[in-house]
């Protein structure tokens, strides 16, 4: 029978005799349920068994027969003919409704498009006097950086000088004090020289006088040698001893001679001498035996005064010779004097000078802290503006960090995997990776190079961090494989300081924050929740009960995700902490990370086995304006995605990373269906994206760290990982919206 199953099988759709597609049994317009014929479907089987039935008649005479069975025919076939008409005019009125649909279609798509073209048109002017300012600030920093190595190299030119000038000071004051000390020892030689001539001339004297004594002596003595001349046999006889004599008046003689040297000295044994030198002339005189022998010491004595003539006369033109000395010396004393005064004068005119420069370099040094101030002024600036253009565009902002490489990492063939534009347009949003020969380009908001430092990351989030104060929501969560420093990223390396995450940095900035809020009246109180989903499993990381792994969470609770009206994220059962300071947080931190799921696998030794997510609810009231804030930071380090070929899970492990891709694969299936504007999102699909509905889909401020590894091995993870968030920085989640409202008069007198 004609509607019937054919053997017990499931009969397939007949196709229209044209062949447009083939009509199912569930196919069939509305509009046959009316008619006399609505009950009845045919398949291609069916008709073209009705086409093909031959009549078979147990007696060909019995024309009875024949007619009921071909009436029986006949009806079935107009039955056939009267589905096909319907079915045809049900295929036109289905034609018809679906032209209206896309006349409507296309019309709300040419509005879309002229609304499209007016913002990009408002876009591409921001766009355009931004690029104005950015060039402007950019000429600016330009002509100060210029001008700043001007003032640079004349500060070193000056210090150069300084150097030079007070060397050359060094060496004149040096000089000077040599030609002081030679000047002292000169004048204590002309002193000496003069005592000493005095006495020469003083001892001249004498020896003039002596001489013209000697000169009357000698004249007596000739007459008694005209005298002795009779007496001279007698003379003869004793000229033997006065042979003697003589030899001792001899040495006495070179005694004389030896203390001439030493005249100041010895002035009074030359007085002695010269005395008993007389008393042997009177002896002479008296004495006619020893005249030979005093005439002898007479002339004796003359040559020895004519020595002391010369020496007298050599003493002089020492003294003259040391005179013009002392006037050469007094001369170069006067010259080093005028060179004293002109260096003076010049090391005068050369502190003026830098005492000028110095001015002027301080005057630079200021307008250059003056530029500096206005180019991080103007990058505040700068960045407000993107991140009120991204508010209101209503994209989840992204930002890409690459890890240093580490010494596990293979070294690719091909050389470096990551790269980073240099353009001005791209520099420091944009990275390019290398897979098999194969460039990917990706931009985003911000790209992180391996030497960034986390103080760089955190510097770039503080303002949104800042926003949870201002009432707003912010989520900021960590995506990446593992082992690609997404833990590192959000709490850092216990014990380092310098190497702390984005979870405390954010957490002293809030609590500073909140202590410079007080002198304006604002008043804050906060809230903190840990958790982590493990195995599509709530765990409460805060809870004070050991932590049993059972099957509904730590404590056998079992933990439930709601949302309310104002879009707030609540899990029941969960223990929530009052905090007033960073240590406070630091302890609950280290008692989370001690409780948090960690495993080892091939890829990471310490590889988080479950999203670990950070709540503090901030609520703040201003006792002088009455103004109430509540503000939510949610901080997320989503556990790593890794292919089981690399990481040889096995057993818990195994169990781990297929609940841990589950959960990521249903994450990708929402953004997906953001993406593409879908009536439907999957929220419900894990407890991950459910529990990040109000940040991926409400109106909340919301940043992504995509953590990338530039090792050779991982290029695919990293490629898939890049991938997945440039479709994130697309979707479109909605203007952010600020919870804040005015207290009421209730509350007023609640809080006394």
């Amino acid at each position: 029978m004609v509607g019937t199953a054919n053997n017990g099988r499931m009969r397939h759709a007949f196709s229209v005799v044209n062949g447009e597609e083939e009509v199912g049994l569930n196919s069939v317009p509305p509009s046959n349920a009316g008619s006399e014929y609505g009950g009845f479907e045919f398949t291609r089987e069916d008709v073209y068994g009705l086409l093909n039935e031959r009549m078979k008649y147990k007696n060909k005479f019995n024309y009875k027969e024949r007619c009921e069975n071909m009436m029986d025919y006949i009806k079935r076939l107009r039955l056939c003919i009267k589905w096909f008409q319907e079915l045809e005019g049900g295929y036109l009125f289905e034609q018809e409704k679906l032209q209206n649909e896309l006349d409507f279609t296309e019309s709300k798509c040419a509005e879309m498009d002229l609304m499209l073209k007016n913002k990009e048109e408002e876009l591409n002017l921001i766009i355009v006097e931004l690029r104005k300012s950015l060039a402007s600030l950019q000429e600016k920093l330009s002509k100060e950086e210029s001008e700043k190595l001007a003032a640079l190299d004349s500060l070193a030119r000056e210090k150069e000088a300084r150097l030079t000038v007070e060397k050359s000071q060094a060496s004149l004051l040096e000089e000077q004090g040599k030609i002081q000390g030679e000047l002292q020892s000169a004048n204590q030689r002309i002193t000496s020289v003069s005592d000493m001539y005095k006495l020469l001339q003083e001892y001249n004297s004498s020896l003039q006088l002596y001489n013209s004594k000697l000169q009357t002596d000698l004249d007596s003595a000739h007459e008694n040698v005209k005298r002795g001349e009779k007496e001279k046999a007698a003379i003869v006889e004793n000229l033997s001893t006065l042979r003697g004599q003589c030899m001792s008046l001899q040495d006495q003689y070179n005694s004389c001679k030896a203390s001439v040297d030493e005249v100041a000295k010895q002035k009074d044994t030359l007085v002695n001498e010269v005395a008993s030198l007389r008393a042997e002339l009177q002896q002479v005189s008296e004495d006619r035996d020893s005249l030979l022998l005093q005439v002898q010491t007479l002339t004796a004595e003359v040559v020895n005064c004519e020595e002391l003539v010369e020496k007298s006369n050599e003493l002089k033109e020492k003294c003259l010779s040391q005179s013009n000395q002392l006037k050469t010396l007094q001369d170069e004393l006067e010259a080093t004097q005028n060179k004293l005064r002109v260096s003076d004068l010049s090391v005068f005119e050369t502190k003026t000078e830098f005492e000028a420069q110095k001015k002027l370099i301080s005057e630079l040094q200021n307008r250059l802290e003056d530029a500096e101030l206005k180019i991080v002024e103007g990058e505040k600036f700068r960045k407000k503006l993107h991140n009120t253009i991204l508010e209101l565009k209503g994209n989840i902002r992204v930002f890409c960090r690459v890890r240093p490489l580490i010494p596990e990492d293979s070294p690719g063939a091909d050389g470096k995997v990551v790269s980073y534009p240099t353009t001005t347009e791209a520099q420091g949003r944009a990275i390019e990776l290398t897979q098999n020969g194969q460039k990917y380009s990706f931009t985003f908001d911000k790209v992180f190079m391996p030497d960034a430092s986390q103080e760089d990351v955190f510097v770039e989030i503080s303002q949104l961090v800042q926003s949870a104060l201002d009432g707003y929501k912010v989520c900021i969560f960590a995506y990446g494989q593992t082992g690609s420093g997404k833990t590192y990223t959000m709490m850092g390396k216990s014990g380092n300081p310098e190497q702390k995450g984005l979870i405390p940095r954010s957490l002293e900035q809030i609590f500073q924050t909140r202590q410079s809020l007080q002198s304006q009246g604002w008043k804050y109180e906060m809230q903190v929740s840990m958790l982590e989903i493990y195995n599509e499993t709530i765990r409460d990381l805060l809870s004070t009960k050991d932590p049993s792994r059972t099957e509904y969470g730590s404590n056998g609770k079992q933990y439930a995700i709601k949302h309310d009206a104002n879009g707030n994220t609540l899990v029941s059962d969960l223990t929530v902490v009052d905090v007033c300071s960073t240590r406070e947080v630091s302890f609950l931190l280290d008692q989370a990370s001690h409780s948090r799921s960690v495993g080892k696998t091939q890829m990471n030794e310490q590889s988080s086995r479950s999203h670990f997510v950070f709540t503090l609810r901030i609520s703040g009231v201003n006792e002088n304006t009455e103004q109430q804030v509540q503000g939510v930071l949610n901080l997320i380090d989503l556990a790593g995605s890794e292919r089981l070929s690399k990481s040889g899970s096995t057993g818990d492990r195994l169990r781990e990373t297929q609940a841990i891709n589950k959960s990521l694969s249903s994450l990708s299936n929402v953004i997906f269906a953001l993406a593409k504007k879908e009536d439907h999102v999957p929220f419900r699909h894990s407890k991950l994206t459910y529990l990040l509905q109000p940040c991926l889909g409400g109106d909340s401020k919301t940043l992504m760290f995509v953590n990338i590894s530039p090792d050779h091995s991982s290029s695919g993870e990293s490629l898939c990982s890049l991938r997945f968030a440039s479709r994130v920085n697309a979707c479109e989640i909605g203007i952010p919206r600020r919870q804040a409202n005015m207290r009421s008069f209730e509350s007023r007198l609640s809080l006394g």
